[in-house]
């Protein structure tokens, strides 16, 4: 059983989606405002969480943040009425796994739900307890921990899948349609622009100058390359 918990102020919503996601065998808790939500999350262990961003008292986006600020892993996946590019972007840099808008149909929400908790099984399943020296970083693939000079620094969720799969291909180049395949699945795509503003942020923590980088190197019109 993968226990699930949906996050959502609808009453009518709420319910609805309860039910049928225990229809189809998973088992589901619920909360009906962002500060119930947190708790939750906080204190309970989910194969995933059904999250809207537009809640009372703690907003989905803020949620993701916070959850992501303890180490908590969890699967999100991100529900709301808007669906401006802003919005996906914010969603997914905050830590979210994945983002769908309203109305979306069951068949579609089961689908992505599937495949996120195939994507962090498959992700668990293959990664190393191992400390990688990349740079000046020390990461653990395993544990989503980062540390410069045995100073822990805060990582995301995707910062280190990203890394993972880069040193997974290292001295070779993975374009960016590969990356977005692997870290975000064929179902639900963020730009490229997504990709490259992550980019900035792991050569932040890796190379010794960001700005003339020599381990995350650019190849320009196709993607990255992991120089070690």
């Amino acid at each position: 059983m993968n226990p699930i918990l949906i996050v959502e102020d609808e009453p009518s919503m709420l319910m609805g989606l309860k039910d049928n996601l225990e229809f189809e065998g998973y088992l589901v808790d619920v909360a009906d405002d962002g500060e119930i939500g947190l708790d939750k999350i906080s204190t309970n262990e989910y194969s995933l969480v059904l999250l809207d961003v537009m809640l009372p008292k703690i907003s989905g986006f803020d949620i993701c943040k916070q959850v992501r600020k303890k180490g908590i892993l969890t699967p999100i996946i991100l529900l709301t009425a808007r669906g401006e590019e802003i919005d996906k972007v914010l969603g997914l840099e905050f830590g979210a796994d994945d983002y769908i808008t309203k109305p979306f149909s069951l068949r579609e929400l089961l689908a992505r739900i599937r495949a996120v908790l195939r994507r962090t099984e498959n992700s668990s399943q293959t990664k190393t307890t191992q400390v990688i020296e990349i740079g000046k970083l020390s990461v653990n693939f395993s544990s989503f921990e980062g540390y410069v000079e045995q100073q822990e620094v805060k990582m995301s969720h995707k910062e280190v899948e990203i890394l993972n799969y880069l040193w997974d291909n290292k001295n070779t180049i993975v374009s960016r349609d590969d990356l977005l395949d692997h870290i975000w699945g064929t179902e639900y795509q963020p730009t490229s622009r997504t990709i490259d503003n992550f980019i900035l942020k792991l050569r932040h923590k890796i190379e010794q100058d960001p700005n003339h980088a020599k381990i995350i190197l650019t190849v320009h019109g196709v993607g990255y390359r992991l120089v070690v």
